[in-house]
């Protein structure tokens, strides 16, 4: 990583109606970083990614995007950026060279033939090129998907919880073919819900109903959450997990497989509670490491949502 700032914006704000769904949000990205936004459904990620990337004006705030002003140059910001939308965008009676070919024109790229051949050789797609696009399976769309973002060689890279709806082996590709573009410059914003994939950021942001809560790298923001979480095994875990949602100093009970973990701030209260409660129930506790799961969750039940009285969510 350069040390490049690619995305430098300040107090981004965005209502619709009488709710603030992107609200003064601060945010940086240096070139080669990948940055994992998280956050709740409706918590403002997707609306803000589009005022990053000028497809949405701000009504508050300021900024640049690959040097750029966010509001007055979008247009130019457009033309050096790739946006992968949560869903597929493409047409499904095309082929995948069809459709590379067809956002090959849009960009005006030439020798177009050059750039569909290099982009279906990079990503592996030259086998199936002339396969309709509709009938590929979710990885393949995917994978074809980020093809069409990438060919025009962007800056920025912009994903939108792209591997919502894949199996494990096409989300571990992608991000391994992520982290080589980010190698060779690329910069990425990415929005998950996914923890293995925000543990494959470099830096985490998470924003709560248009606010940003917690930044840093996952190590960062777990440390900063305060939490301890005892691993519980053994006994009558149902009825444990019961009577530990009840004791003090305890924030969550969350079962794993035949474990519970129980996750609280102080970890002498924790511990004492916890070792009250197994008290003659044949199970054991140990100290644990927090996750980022456990963090997140936390993030998420203690943030107001914004939009409870309104009926209905932003993006």
């Amino acid at each position: 990583m350069s040390g490049e700032i690619i995305v430098d914006i300040k107090g981004l704000t965005k209502r619709f109606g009488d709710k603030t769904v992107v609200d003064n949000v601060d945010l940086t990205v240096n070139r080669g970083e990948i940055v994992g936004f998280l956050g709740p459904n409706g918590s403002g990620k997707t609306t803000t990614i589009r005022m990053i990337c000028g497809l949405l004006r701000p009504d508050a705030g300021n900024g640049t995007c690959l040097g750029y002003d966010i509001r007055t140059e979008s247009e130019k910001i457009k033309l050096e950026v790739g946006y992968m939308t949560q869903r597929f965008s493409f047409y499904e009676d095309l082929t995948i060279r069809e459709n590379l070919d067809f956002v090959a024109r849009l960009y005006a790229l030439k020798p177009r033939a050059k750039f569909v051949d290099s982009t279906l050789n990079r990503l592996g797609l030259s086998n199936r090129q002339h396969q309709l696009a509709g009938t590929l399976s979710g990885g393949w769309k995917q994978r074809m998907a980020l093809a069409a973002c990438v060919m025009h060689e962007p800056q920025l890279l912009l994903l939108d919880e792209p591997t919502a709806g894949v199996d494990p082996k096409a989300r571990r590709e992608f991000w391994d073919e992520i982290h080589e573009l980010t190698s060779e410059g690329l910069t990425v914003l990415v929005s998950t819900h996914y923890m293995d994939e925000a543990e494959r950021c470099h830096r985490i942001v998470y924003i709560a109903y248009g606010k940003i809560i917690a930044r840093g790298t996952v190590a960062e923001v777990i440390a900063a959450s305060g939490l301890h979480t005892i691993v519980v095994r053994g006994g009558d875990t149902a009825a444990l997990a019961r009577k530990m949602k009840t004791l003090d100093g305890v924030e969550q009970v969350a079962p794993f497989g035949n474990d519970l973990h129980v996750v609280g701030l102080d970890p002498v209260l924790l511990e004492k509670e916890v070792r009250g409660a197994i008290a003659g129930s044949g199970a054991t506790a140990a100290e644990d490491a927090t996750s980022l799961e456990d963090v997140f969750i936390r993030l998420m039940t203690s943030s107001e949502d914004n939009f409870t009285s309104a009926g209905g969510r932003a993006s």
